[in-house]
């Protein structure tokens, strides 16, 4: 294999030290990254998984099962959130409208009843407006809340991965509580659960939020991720399971006590500089015994799945959600195309990216994250995305979420967007398009989630500026002018200057007379 690494180096374009990938590797670059003047390494196509049943990448089966569609047994969760003022009404007024149906934005009025929207485009009626708190366009831009694919609530911003399972238990609820909040405060009306640091924290918040006590986005909760013997990233996070029995009675267990998704932790991370991100960690038969029981509870599996054997499990067995996604083979990217309308990709990279460019501050400098492998990690991931991306993939797939809940990539600095079209060349209107109508798919409610249309749950975004022209708005929450949750108001800023002439403009003074008009 050693041979094969040499000969297919990557085009003169990659700057990565190839020096750091591990001795025992055998991802080799595939076509994409390869100079026109070199053949392709083009590695054999494997005709049975790893139990030794027969494989097809390009027409995908496991035991009868097509893997090229949702499995049917997966339950829609419930996101339902309990609304205590059903009978409010709420008007945008001359917006630039966002639909997220990947129309290009429109002038025009939206109308919330209660949780959802009633009315979009055209100009309301004063009678419609009558009792309604209205809000100004004056240019602004309303869109969908926004999507997180991989979200820890419980990560504590710590400086160290070990520091993620130190806060004891009180607090650590009321900080997962927080970082809640912090997400709904930065736009993200969505959020799906990646693992929690203690099992029970996940759903302790999201059953929180649905009841209305707390502020926070609607939440897919998992709970702590799973690893074999000596495959944990973490050991105080990791509930360790020992075979497929065992990851069968976990899983079913875990169902039983309410997560809507599982976590498999199948492949290493450069950081713990033991398990390297190319090493594969779960062995087949606890990959399928654990899908399997997942599915049967009508829950799905979400999988950290860096190294190229792990991402190839998770397409033999059927596992929903790939998270990271680095380190994939030609053969392996065929397959994952071939089951695009079926999983969905969350790269985060904002891990690799804030591991390269900002955790120096917290005692992890450029030169050591260099040395372990995440320069070359943040290369081979960009240009995988990029291939994903001109195959198609992007149409159903990679979803904004970027690890957060680290120093150096804590809660609030949420900047997925401003990733996806600085390194993956998305366009403004695909990076929102992945988070607000995708995210809608990966919530499993496509049909009320994700874009501002007539019948979808009131969770929209104001946006001083027009995001299409500047994705980094979206990167400060300070640019969320409004945010509306489930048809509540969860924040409002004060009036921007000069608006109230241009109100007048639009509203007349007797129209004024009887509406609450909001700046």
């Amino acid at each position: 294999m050693a041979t094969e690494t040499q000969r297919a180096v990557p085009h003169p374009g990659y700057s990565f030290d190839q020096s750091v990938a591990p001795t025992n590797g055998t991802w080799v670059p595939p076509r994409w990254m390869i100079a026109r003047d070199r053949p392709p390494h083009t590695p054999d196509v494997p005709n049975v998984n790893g139990l030794g049943e027969a494989w097809n990448p390009h027409r995908p089966y496991f035991r009868g099962i097509d893997l090229a569609k949702p499995d049917r047994h997966i339950k829609v969760p419930s996101i339902e959130i309990t609304s205590h003022d059903q009978d409010s009404i709420i008007a945008f007024v001359d917006v630039n409208i966002l639909d997220s149906t990947g129309r290009e934005p429109y002038h025009g009025d939206v109308l919330v009843k209660g949780n959802r929207i009633v009315t979009v485009g055209g100009k309301l009626s004063a009678e419609a407006l009558t009792n309604a708190r209205v809000y100004m366009g004056n240019g602004r831009t309303l869109m969908s809340g926004l999507c997180d694919a991989h979200t820890h609530f419980s990560w504590t911003n710590s400086d160290s991965l070990d520091g993620l399972a130190a806060m004891p238990v009180e607090e650590h609820t009321l900080f997962t509580a927080r970082s809640a909040r912090t997400f709904l405060d930065c736009g993200y009306t969505m959020c799906v659960g990646a693992a929690s640091a203690k099992q029970r924290l996940d759903m302790v918040v999201r059953n929180a939020i649905n009841t209305g006590d707390i502020p926070g986005p609607r939440y897919l909760a998992n709970g702590q991720e799973m690893a074999p013997p000596k495959g944990a990233l973490i050991d105080a996070i990791t509930r360790f399971v020992e075979d497929a029995d065992d990851i069968t009675k976990t899983v079913t267990n875990m169902a039983e006590e309410g997560v809507n998704v599982v976590k498999f932790s199948m492949s290493g991370e450069e950081m713990t500089e033991t398990l390297r991100a190319e090493d594969t960690t779960f062995p087949d038969d606890m990959v399928a015994a654990g899908t399997e029981a997942a599915h049967a509870s009508g829950i799905r599996v979400c999988s950290h799945a860096r190294s190229d054997e792990s991402i190839l499990q998770c397409l033999q067995y059927g596992i929903d959600i790939i998270y990271h996604g680095s380190f994939i083979s030609e053969p392996t990217m065929d397959a994952l195309e071939a089951q695009k309308n079926r999983v969905f990709v969350a790269p985060a990279l904002n891990w690799l990216y804030g591991t390269l460019n900002d955790a120096a501050a917290f005692g992890y400098p450029v030169s050591k994250a260099e040395s372990v492998g995440y320069a070359r990690e943040l290369q081979v991931a960009v240009s995988g995305l990029k291939e994903m991306k001109r195959r198609g993939i992007k149409v159903r797939d990679i979803l904004p979420g970027g690890d957060y809940g680290f120093a150096w990539t804590p809660h609030g600095t949420y900047r997925d967007l401003e990733l996806f079209v600085k390194l993956l060349d998305f366009t403004p209107m695909e990076a929102i398009l992945s988070a607000t109508a995708l995210g809608g798919e990966i919530m499993l409610h496509p049909e009320e989630l994700g874009k501002v249309q007539p019948g979808y749950y009131a969770d929209l975004l104001l946006v001083n500026g027009n995001p299409l022209e500047d994705i980094t708005l979206l990167s400060h929450q300070e640019n969320i002018d409004v945010i509306v949750m489930n048809g509540h108001i969860h924040k409002e800023t004060s009036a921007r200057p000069h608006q109230h002439e241009a109100e007048k403009s639009l509203v007349s003074e007797a129209d004024q007379a009887q509406l609450k008009v909001e700046k």
